[in-house]
């Protein structure tokens, strides 16, 4: 509530964020803690004005603008076509608030341009903040970038950003922080496996469960840019929005560009309160409840393209027999797609490969009491295709040079009408013909040479009539594997594909990066073959199952190739996992640090704490053959909880004499303050092998 009349303090239990209105525009003074109700007074938070500089101390706007005397990056550039206008200033014209929200309307009546901006603090503890851009004027307005600018302390001294590649995304780089600008900026057109627009400032060696962490993520499928400063006036904050480039958008008169919305989050106690935030706000925005999470077979690592119907018929046999629940055709049913050289966009069956149509493995399948599912690329063409024959007008691309393909392909402009009217069309007939319960929709490239914000809008919009359209149908974002993850594609998905490589050494770093924004059970964690298809590596089927137990499981495998034992072993899997699913797709995800860096520490709580699963992990030898205790932070001190082994298949260990006493003898009962200080002793692990522990409550 206002304190007085230049200052709002939005606030739940666990956070405040105090807001400025001095010199008519707003600016958050204050993001962390919980301040109490105690009021507040502006003078907490007026600095001196120093000498060699202008006579005031510019304000960190919600929107920073150059003038109010703030010379760092802007919050809003753009111009005129006749370069007028390259310097509005907009003030407060109104604002409401509640506790824990807060709108503002401003305004520059020099130039008839109007911003809204809104902030909210969810329930998860995420706030959202948003904003709007509307031109009143007579003339259309090039507008470059709108951003928004958050405060963070100084005592942040330590940045993690997050990124990698094709194949092993999600990787974690700490960077220190202190005067210095660090940019983290996306060109790709769609959210990137290269950049992750997802970054954490915090103190120094923050943790998983000890430190300060300020946490950011822009929502949004296209270019981004986060600048994180650290510099200017002496203010550390982070600059987000999204990135446009230059003329890509002109709003015209009477017209509104609406940014993707930033979201925010404050932790006291390290990074896995900051995930679990994002988590909680994700599970709220889901059909979280009456969601089903099928363990699904995806035929891409089995079969390739040599879709031939016997080979898939028992393959479904095998996939229904060790308990697979939803059956994926992947790439490789349309037509003319024998290889990645032709055929998308032509999404009709093929008939030369399907001469009865694919009803007769949707009904094998059906039979077997599994889901059917299907993969496409709706935003794609293969220049050798019917479609681009037909309309090469469709394609995205700006400029007199020849399109670049990437994967021998070239993109579909989805803001024409015509292409999403026509794509819709496609899809729905596939949907309305077959019994399909879910759709993998990919996006397997980059955009080079062309604008991403029309496009990505075009994306959704098509998602979202798909969806409306088509209800009982789950869609999963893949592209290129992890390409696309984020919360603003997330209201049309229910699933994303974590990365292309089910490598599980691999995987447990992917996951646990992709896990610091999206809860597991969202995000496809499959078994694979016992060689893995991208980086040759042969890994024991236990590690490969415990690694994909916690996410949404899936098999990427030839079980036709699978021994008898391989077979009896994944029964036996995919059975646990289904008794687990409850508490794993629940249940608090914690991670927790390790004095050894080659050992990591993750599980699953329920909320009460009356069911928990972790994993202890050796990714490579270190130091000692011995694994120093597990100390867990998270269980009430004064509770007691029975400690249990949980194997999946024959346990196998380092060389050793003797195992710990408690293993041998099946269990053992620890109060929470216990776990904390003492911790869970470990066998000796070999490199890539997983210990799995399960924690009951017993009183």
């Amino acid at each position: 509530m206002a304190a007085n009349d230049q200052l709002l303090h939005l606030h739940d239990e666990r956070l405040s964020i105090v807001i400025s209105t001095r010199g008519n525009v707003p600016a958050i003074v204050y993001w962390g803690s919980f301040l109490g109700h105690s009021p507040l007074h502006q003078n907490l938070f007026t600095r001196a004005i120093l000498g060699g500089g202008i006579d005031l101390d510019p304000p960190l706007g919600i929107i920073a603008q150059h003038h109010d005397g703030w010379l760092g990056n802007p919050g809003f550039e753009g111009c005129f076509p006749d370069g007028s206008g390259s310097f509005p200033h907009f003030v407060i014209t109104s604002s409401a608030n509640t506790t824990t929200s807060a709108d503002f309307t401003l305004r520059d009546a020099r130039l008839d341009l109007d911003l809204r901006i809104s902030i909210e603090i969810h329930a998860s503890g995420v706030t959202a903040i948003s904003g709007a851009f509307t031109n009143r004027g007579s003339m259309p307005f090039l507008l470059h970038s709108l951003r928004f600018a958050l405060p963070v302390p100084p005592r942040a001294q330590e940045l993690l950003t997050i990124g990698g590649r094709w194949g092993m995304e999600f990787g974690e780089q700490r960077t220190p922080w202190t005067q210095s600008t660090i940019s983290v900026s996306n060109n790709r057109g769609r959210t990137s496996h290269e950049k992750w627009p997802v970054v954490f400032a915090g103190t120094a060696q923050f943790g998983e469960q000890h430190g300060e962490v300020w946490g950011c993520h822009v929502g949004w499928s296209g270019n981004f840019d986060i600048t994180l400063d650290g510099v200017t006036e002496h203010r550390k904050h982070m600059m987000v929005g999204e990135k446009l480039i230059a003329g890509e958008l002109a709003v015209q008169p009477n017209e509104t560009y609406s940014a993707p919305t930033v979201y925010a989050v404050h932790s006291s106690h390290g990074l896995s309160s900051a995930s679990q935030h994002f988590h909680q706000f994700v599970r709220s925005r889901l059909r979280h409840e009456n969601t089903r999470r099928p363990v699904t077979l995806n035929t891409w690592e089995a079969v390739y393209f040599e879709h031939n119907f016997d080979t898939l018929t028992k393959l479904a046999d095998v996939a229904a027999h060790v308990g697979v629940e939803r059956f994926v055709l992947d790439d490789g049913w349309f037509s003319g797609r024998r290889n990645d050289t032709a055929g998308l966009g032509d999404w009709t069956v093929d008939s030369s490969i399907w001469p009865d149509g694919l009803t007769p493995l949707v009904s094998h399948v059906k039979s077997l009491g599994m889901e059917f599912g299907i993969w496409c690329e709706p935003e794609m063409v293969n220049p050798d295709s019917d479609v681009y024959r037909q309309h090469p007008d469709w394609v995205l691309h700006r400029g007199a040079n020849t399109a670049i393909t990437g994967r021998n392909q070239l993109v579909l402009d989805m803001s024409h009408i015509e292409v999403r009217n026509y794509l819709f069309n496609c899809i729905s007939r596939l949907l309305d013909a077959h019994d399909i319960s879910y759709v993998k929709w990919d996006h397997n490239r980059d955009l080079v040479a062309s604008p991403a914000h029309s496009q990505t809008l075009g994306t959704y919009e098509l998602l979202d009539r798909l969806k409306k359209a088509h209800p009982q149908v789950q869609f999963e974002s893949c592209a290129s594997g992890g390409g696309r993850i984020d919360f603003g594609i997330l209201p049309y998905v229910d699933r994303f594909w974590t990365s292309d490589s089910i490598d599980p050494l691999d995987r447990m770093l992917i996951q646990r990066g992709a896990q610091r924004l999206m809860p597991p059970e969202v995000l496809g964690t499959h078994i694979g073959s016992p060689i893995s298809h991208i980086t040759r590596r042969s890994h024991s089927l236990t590690f490969r199952s415990s690694t994909a137990l916690f996410g949404w499981l899936g098999v990427e495998w030839n079980l036709l190739d699978a021994s008898p034992h391989e077979l009896d072993r994944l029964t036996s899997v995919i059975a646990q996992y289904k008794t687990l699913r409850p508490l794993l797709h629940t249940g608090l995800l914690f991670r927790e640090d390790h004095p050894d860096n080659n050992i990591m520490v993750h599980g699953v709580s329920a909320h009460d704490q009356s069911h928990s699963l972790a994993s202890v992990t050796r990714l490579a030898n270190g130091p000692s053959s011995h694994v120093d205790p597990i100390h867990l932070h998270q269980f009430n001190d004064d509770t007691t909880f029975m400690i249990e082994p949980l194997h999946l298949g024959t346990p196998t260990y380092a060389p050793h004499r003797k195992l710990p006493q408690w293993i041998d003898e099946g269990s053992i009962t620890m109060t929470g303050k216990q776990l904390r200080e003492i911790g869970i002793t470990c066998p000796p692990l070999l490199p890539a092998s997983s210990f799995l522990i399960q924690i009951h409550k017993v009183m």
